[in-house]
Formats: structure tokens, sequence, C-alpha cells
């Protein structure tokens, strides 16, 4: 095979290949190097160790030759430079730990090369996974495949791009608001936020304890669900009844649009509302919900609520617990001056926007708790899953990462992150898909989520809406 070739492979068919004979690890892995060294001015890595790779690659041939079939054997991916890896240097997106090398692997790493995986390298992040555009002061802006010019989303931004650029069939993430689906929304790749607290987090760089989840960006739904196996070690594996079907008959789908579509950009409504008419073209049932007049304000304050506030004592513990060299305060005093600034007036317990106690407290005993609820009556009443648009707009130019338009009205860049944070809220599991591109020629996403802990059902789900949509092409 031809290095393009090769690099189209998603993780299943490349396992499948070299567990075949047709392709070694060694000519997969030195395919996706030589693509991410011509592809560096994306910014998507920030460490790769070549040698150590193939490496990697020519042990995992000799065991395959001597009989190994480990479900990822020989397949390279990215891990976002979030979670610690042996003998990889891990820097959390922050210069004070530009030259820090773990000794543990996360667990989810653990789990990715006890299958069998090679680590391609680190994927570039927001510092310490707080954003949403990708723009990281020490280690550079990562770019979108599909426009250089554009956003690629955040924070997991550098796993986006990796894999929408075909340098990695697939990358590690981690979500708290949206940091899996909103780059997978932009950069036109699948991610999938799993329930939270169905992966282990250990040796994952926090934000908070109660919304973090790690997770994983691929091209196709059948990768996710496959690295799901690996890492979760097959837990809740069956698959529902209905999941050999290939059409939709007898899925019922809810939209809520008073809630996900109020300020909407037109070409994303309309690649919205043609996936829904496809949706029913395959037999599905799509209803309109509503919510709540109060449900986007509720899932809002408590959600970035808990994200500010929890961010402190999670941080301080991790440092602790994986022995990074360097404290909170440390990370803290080299943050890029618009960041610090963030952290000073609602991470910090001297700042005026710290949340007290007291309302804190509230929110994980009361509104969380009534969000959770909400969602709960939508699956309870019959509905397989809730459906919108990933994001409100696709990618803003990098120039206005910060402020841009959408439908005629200004907002900033949390706006990205609107429609997922509810999700993130009530700890449910959501998957983004590509449904198409604008104008302009960046990505759509279509976003399903399912009730909570049902995570298997919304995979096998999203396989059947995925057959019944268009496949991007790849970016120019």
């Amino acid at each position: 095979m031809q290095d393009n070739e090769l690099a189209e492979l998603g993780v299943a068919a490349a396992a499948a290949a070299i567990r075949d004979g047709d392709i070694t690890s060694e000519s997969y892995a030195a395919a996706l190097l030589r693509r991410a060294r011509e592809n560096s001015e994306l910014n998507a890595f920030i460490t790769i160790d070549e040698s150590a790779v193939l490496d990697a690659a020519r042990d995992a041939d000799k065991a395959r030759a001597a009989g190994a079939g480990a479900p990822l054997l020989g397949v390279p991916i990215g891990v976002k430079d979030s979670y610690a890896t042996r003998g990889l240097r891990t820097t959390l997106g922050v210069g004070t730990l530009a030259d820090f090398t773990p000794d543990e692997d996360a667990d989810a790493v653990g789990s990715i090369k006890d299958a069998g995986g090679i680590i391609l390298g680190k994927v570039n992040l927001v510092e310490m996974s707080f954003g949403l555009t990708g723009h990281n002061s020490r280690y550079g802006q990562v770019r979108n495949p599909y426009g250089h010019d554009h956003v690629p989303g955040g924070s997991s931004s550098g796993s986006g791009a990796s894999v929408a650029a075909r340098l990695v069939p697939a990358a590690l993430g981690g979500d708290t608001v949206g940091s899996i689906r909103v780059p997978a929304s932009l950069c036109g790749v699948v991610g999938f936020k799993p329930t939270t607290g169905r992966w282990p987090r250990g040796g994952v760089a926090p934000i908070s304890h109660t919304l973090d989840t790690t997770g994983v960006l691929a091209r196709s739904v059948e990768d996710c669900a496959l690295i799901d196996q690996v890492v979760t070690a097959g837990v809740s594996a069956t698959r529902s009844a209905r999941s050999d079907r290939s059409d939709l008959r007898g899925t019922r789908f809810a939209v809520a649009p008073r809630q996900y579509m109020e300020l909407i950009d037109p070409e994303t409504e309309a690649q919205f509302e043609n996936a829904l008419l496809r949706l029913r073209d395959a037999g599905a049932e799509v209803v309109e919900i509503d919510l709540g007049e109060d449900f986007s304000a509720l899932a809002d304050r408590l959600t970035w609520n808990l994200f500010f506030r929890e961010t402190r004592e999670s941080v301080t513990e991790f440092l602790r617990q994986n022995n990074f060299p360097v404290s909170f305060d440390d990370i803290y005093s080299e943050l890029k001056p618009e960041l610090k600034e963030v952290w000073s007036h609602l991470v910090l317990p001297s700042g005026q926007g710290h949340l007290p106690q007291e309302a804190y407290e509230a929110t994980l005993a009361v509104e969380r708790p009534e969000l959770q609820r909400r969602f709960g009556k939508v699956f309870t009443s019959g509905f397989d899953a809730l459906l919108f648009s990933t994001t409100p707009c696709p990618a803003p130019p990098i120039e206005h990462r910060s402020k841009f338009t959408v439908a005629g009205e200004e907002v900033n860049d949390l706006f990205l992150a609107k429609n997922t944070v509810p999700t993130s809220g009530a700890g449910l599991p959501g998957i983004s898909l590509p449904i198409g591109l604008s104008g302009h020629g960046l990505p759509i996403g279509l976003e399903i989520d399912a009730a909570y802990g049902h995570d298997r059902e919304l995979l096998d789900l999203a396989r059947r809406v995925e057959s019944v949509l268009d496949t991007l092409p790849a970016p120019a």
C-alpha cells in the first residue's frame, strides 16, 4: 500500500491488516510518521519519539509472527498531552512541564498498550485543557485540517486535527464541557464522550472531578467502539437487540429546538435538518420536545460552576498523586495572561467569582440532580436518543477565535460549547458524527446523546445513524 492508502485505514481495519499479514506495523507506523512530518504546520503534536515508535512497531511485527493476536496489535494512536505517558514527556500544555517525563502511564494509556497499541505521540491541547479554540501560547495554535486559518476546537485540539488529517487513526481525548465533541465536530471526525466515570481517569490531568471524562476521537463509530471495549475491558459489551438492523425502523429520536437551536448558524441548521430527513427516510421517528424554559440557564450555571470551583482541588491532588514536579501555584504563575486572569477570578478561593461552599453544595445536591431528572424523563418517555447539532456553527477563523458572529449576533469562544455543556453537566454519554461541510468546506457535526450508562446502546445506535449519512471527504 502507498502512504495515502495506509493513512486512510481506521483502527479496526489497520489491526486486521496487520493481524492478517497484509501490512506490517512498521510500514504503517512509518507512513503515519511521514505524514506527521509533512503536516507539521497543523501543530497537532507536541511530542513524537520516532525511534521509539518504530522500535515498538518492529516488536509488534515480531509478536504477530510469533502468534500474538491482541486487538490493537501494532496500531499507533495519538494521546492528548494531559495523559501521563511513561518514558514520553507529558506537558499538560504548559511550559512549566516542558521537560517532564512520567514514570507511569495513565490507566487508559496502559489499556491501549496492553492491547498491543502503540503511542505515536502526544497531541497538542489548550493549556491545562482550559479552552475551546486550540490556542496554546507555548506549543502553538493547532490548525483545522479543513481550513488552516480556522480553529480546530478544544481542548482536545490536536486529537481532532491529527485524526482528521490522517496522522493517526484515533486519539485519546478528554471532555469536561465538550472538549472531545467540539473538536470532533469542527474537524469532521467522530468523538465519543462516555458516561462520566465509565472510563478510568487515573493519570489524566483534571479540571473537575465531577464532570471530567476521558474518551476517544476516530473516523468511525466502529473504531470508537473498539477503543471503548479495550479501555473498559468489555464492560457492558452486549449489543442491543436491534443493533444488527441496517435501517432505523422503530427508533425514536427527540429534538429540542428551543434549547439547542435558539441561535444557530444557517448552514449548520440546514445540515442538521437534512440529517433529520435522512433519519426519517431510514424509518426513524423524530419528535420535537421541550426541556423547559430554564433548561439552558440551569445547565450553563451548574456546569460552569463545577468546572471552575473544582479545578484547584482537582489539579492539586492530581499533581501530588502522580509525582509531577510542580505545584498548582507553579502552574498558575506561568499561565498565559488571559487564562491567568480567569483563574484569578474564578478558580482561586480569593477570586471575586469563586463559588462559595454553600452554593457549591447546592449545585451538587439540587441543580445537577434536576438537570439529570430532565434528561432522564426524555429516555423514560420512550426515546432512544436526543439529537442536536454538536456545535451551533462551523469553526470560526483563528483570527477571530475570541469573538465572532453567528447569525448576525456576536458571541465568544464559549459559545462553541453551548450545546455540549448540558450533556457534561448531567454526565450522559454523547457522540458527535460528521454530517456535512459548510459552503467554505468546514465540517458540521451531529450529536447523539443516550441515557446515563447506556454507552454500548449509544454506540450501536450511532453505527446505524452513521450508515445513513454521507462520509466526509478527507481534507485537501
